[in-house]
């Protein structure tokens, strides 16, 4: 991963940790595909993409995460809730981080399966 990946993503982590969530696990790497962060809010596993773009002028942060990598990250998630007993309320959320200064904004349930 490179610097500004590395940056953004402790950038997301802070965020996320202000609003009341624990980081459980960074960049967790599996067959299927890599997950940015994964945090618990109460009971609930919480799957989160960290994307950034300095500008908009290729398209959003939004927009990257396409398709092809949402079925990674639901293959990921899936891998790892494996290792656990029964399966607990989860989610998947994405932290976009826009231009300079940074502007955070945070999408809760982004997308399902």
């Amino acid at each position: 991963m490179n610097r500004r990946g590395e940056a953004a993503e402790l950038l997301a982590a802070a965020f996320l940790r202000a609003r009341g969530l624990a980081i459980t696990e960074r960049n967790y790497r599996c067959r299927f595909g890599e997950i940015d962060l994964i945090a618990r809010e109460g009971r609930t596993i919480v799957f989160v993409e960290v994307r950034q773009r300095r500008s908009e002028a290729f398209g959003g942060a939004a927009e990257s995460i396409t398709a092809a990598k949402r079925m990674r990250l639901v293959a990921a998630a899936r891998h790892y809730l494996a290792r656990n007993r029964g399966v607990p309320p989860c989610r998947f959320d994405a932290v976009l981080i826009r231009g300079e200064p940074p502007r955070i904004e945070w999408i809760r349930n982004a997308f399902g399966e």
